[in-house]
């Protein structure tokens, strides 16, 4: 009778066992409980840094930063001067403390370092706002305005500043206020400072209205960041 009921329970063990019956739970696979495996399948994916500001960068990728450190130096923009063929205004602008195309640049190099906007963006954009200083436009030489600012077409002058560091600064500042919404290292010169909203072209090629991805920027006309981009590219070619 013994004999009997062992051979049965061995009968019916391997029946179980061929069933799956004895089998881990759904889920055990690799260390969870069927609820947290679940709840893992339900979850949202991780954002991975998908915000509205990952976005906005991503979609600039590859583009130029105004702000940074720089490995370009005087002498390239003394030499991408020289290879325009125009000849430096050294009385004009020697009035306001800058009476070699060599002190000129290195003004740019020395205020662009101490505000961290990359000095060849605003050098590279005077040359193509100014001519390569030959001017020809609404400022005029003597207002040390080498960017434009403030002049609105119509034969409006601009701003006008008391000498050549003051006007390169003030560039330099309003090209920080449109990269960046970090405050001013030195004392604000740019009288039209207050009148950009900070931050809205990090990018060199987004100073451009048209090419702006909230269409405002530095000036209208088309594909003006990538100008200077193209003019920063010539600068550097000799490498």
């Amino acid at each position: 009778m013994e004999l009997g009921l062992a051979v049965l329970l061995v009968l019916t063990l391997g029946l179980a066992g061929a069933k799956g019956l004895f089998d881990r739970p759904a889920g055990k696979e690799t260390g969870q409980t069927a609820s947290e495996k679940e709840a893992q399948e339900d979850a949202p994916e991780a954002d991975n840094g998908s915000g509205s500001e990952a976005v906005r960068e991503a979609s600039a990728d590859g583009q130029y930063p105004i702000m940074g450190s720089s490995d370009v130096t005087v002498q390239e923009m003394v030499d991408y001067f020289l290879t325009s063929g125009r000849e430096y205004p050294a009385e004009e602008l020697g009035e306001g403390g800058a009476d070699s195309i060599e002190t000129f640049c290195q003004m740019y190099y020395d205020e662009a370092q101490v505000e961290g906007v990359r000095p060849e963006v605003a050098f590279a954009q005077t040359m193509k706002e100014t001519g390569f200083l030959q001017y020809g436009g609404d400022a005029s030489i003597g207002q040390f305005n080498f960017a434009g600012i403030g002049t609105t077409g119509n034969g409006v002058p601009g701003n006008s500043y008391p000498d050549v560091q003051t006007g390169i600064r003030a560039q330099i500042q309003h090209l920080k206020a449109y990269a960046t919404e970090d405050a001013l290292v030195r004392e604000c010169v740019d009288d039209r400072y207050e009148y950009v909203k900070k931050g809205s072209a990090p990018y060199v090629e987004w100073l451009g209205q048209q090419e702006n991805p909230e269409g405002l920027g530095w000036a209208t006309g088309d594909d003006y960041g990538y100008d200077i981009v193209g003019m920063i590219e010539d600068m550097t070619d000799e490498r």
